[in-house]
């Protein structure tokens, strides 16, 4: 139960920051490139707009938007079902598959109600993609699960074999 408890108190204090960020950008920014904020001029600003598609703005079409919307669903519900029924694994690779629920609830939660998913993090000296909190927390939960199964691996590796003649 404790287990159960920290997840869902993860993915809730993750997607609270995500909703609370675009909160804060959308009640406080002005939209487009003309509102951006340099916190490190030419670096890192904060730019305000709308991704109508999917990742870096992709399918940004109503049929494209209801196929990406019935994945991220099923996607989600799948993820959910595994990390609270099936994952016995450790807190890493637990808590990486919370983050990527969160991220994925927290765009998902702006696909329906506004129709469009708030994006703000403008990373000008890495990318030209503008993302938000939860696109960060998918890919960052993604990298944990990656480290969290490369763990898993080594660690198998090291355990001693048993010796098959020692069955007979």
């Amino acid at each position: 139960m404790k287990r159960i408890i920290t997840l869902i108190s993860i993915i809730a204090g993750t997607l609270l920051l995500d909703q609370l960020s675009k909160a804060l950008v959308v009640g406080n920014m002005v939209y487009g490139e003309l509102g951006s904020v340099p916190i490190i001029p030419n670096f890192f600003h904060l730019t305000y707009i709308h991704n109508d598609g999917m990742a870096f703005g992709l399918a940004d079409n109503t049929v494209g938007r209801a196929i990406f919307m019935t994945v991220s669903t099923i996607a989600i519900i799948g993820l959910c079902i595994y990390l609270f029924r099936f994952c016995k694994e450790g807190m890493l690779l637990q808590t990486g598959v919370a983050f990527i629920i969160s991220g994925g609830i927290g765009n998902m939660i702006d696909r329906i109600f506004r129709y469009n998913v708030i994006d703000m993090l403008d990373f000008r000296g890495i990318w030209g993609y503008i993302f938000n909190v939860a696109d960060a927390f998918v890919c960052v939960g993604a990298g944990i699960v990656a480290v969290a199964l490369i763990i898993s691996i080594l660690k198998d590796k090291k355990k001693p074999k048993e010796d098959k003649n020692d069955n007979k």
